[in-house]
């Protein structure tokens, strides 16, 4: 830069164009329609609303269908997403019971993804920034603990209502 249009500012502490100084707000921007608004959380939705479709349909109770877990396979533990896949099938089928013993802990994500969705999508339409999903460290752990504890209780024979 050079001197001739820089002065002191004594409000950032430092030089600043003279054209930088006077320039003011920074113009609005373009009004975004609301189709444009929701076309994210829509085609999220309809993702998972067609992932959830085809588990409902193929059932993976029948074997061939889909691979088994490899941890269970080498090992006979159960992890936290055993019976998931069974868990999403019964959930497509409204049969909450079912899908809770396949996998509490799927179907406590799938009313979390829903809510999270709902409130994407009313958000959108009024037009409303999208909400943010920011997981500090700590919680990271806390999740990663309720993982790991309901993995250890569901491959224990007092947690044996939990397995799959």
């Amino acid at each position: 830069m050079s001197g001739e249009n820089q002065r002191v500012d004594s409000h950032t502490s430092g030089l600043v164009p003279e054209a930088v100084r006077h320039a003011g707000p920074p113009p609005p921007a373009a009004p975004v329609s609301r189709a444009k608004r929701l076309a994210t959380p829509a085609l999220t939705l309809a993702a998972a609303a067609a992932a959830l479709a085809y588990v409902g349909t193929v059932d993976p109770n029948e074997p061939g269908h889909y691979p088994v877990c490899p941890l269970f396979r080498l090992t006979g533990v159960l992890c936290p997403g055993c019976g998931g896949l069974r868990s999403a099938h019964a959930f497509a089928h409204g049969d909450l019971v079912t899908a809770t013993g396949a996998n509490a802990l799927a179907v406590a994500g799938y009313f979390f993804f829903a809510g999270f969705m709902v409130l994407w999508l009313v958000r959108a339409y009024r037009g409303v920034p999208a909400p943010r999903l920011v997981v500090r460290p700590l919680y990271w752990w806390g999740i990663g603990a309720v993982a790991l504890g309901f993995s250890l209780v569901r491959n224990l024979p007092v947690g044996s209502f939990l397995a799959p």
